[in-house]
């Protein structure tokens, strides 16, 4: 049973934006692993915001908006080994999120010159 939905659209340029012109932004949104992954590649501001719109979406789909105890960075959006993008929690994030389980939780990133989107859709 589908227990929530959540979409996010962003404009890449507003991401962009935020990490270059605001010290700090990236690390304050961005978990090691994600700044490792993203760094590297050629058009790196349409993965930051894929994987920032995948955090709005878990948050709409949590029916919660930012929920106390939980930090962006410490959400992470990485591929597994076929590439599929998979949310996992570390720190306190994870301490309040553990009802959850990872495994019920889907998502979809996309993303193109000018937009990002992500979809999550959490299942019980």
């Amino acid at each position: 049973m589908i227990t929530g939905i959540g979409l996010d659209v962003i404009e890449v340029e507003r991401v962009a934006e935020k990490i270059e012109k605001e010290q700090g932004f990236r690390e304050l949104v961005f978990a090691p692993q994600e700044i490792d992954y993203c760094e590297p590649k050629a058009h790196k501001h349409e993965h930051y915001a894929a994987r920032f719109a995948a955090k709005e979406a878990l948050f709409k789909a949590l029916g919660t908006g930012w929920a106390s105890g939980t930090s962006f960075n410490e959400i992470i959006i990485l591929g597994n080994d076929l590439g599929k993008p998979e949310i996992n929690f570390m720190g306190e994030t994870a301490e309040t999120l553990k009802h959850l389980d990872l495994s019920k939780i889907k998502l979809s990133l996309s993303h193109l010159k000018n937009i990002a989107a992500a979809v999550v859709v959490i299942e019980s």
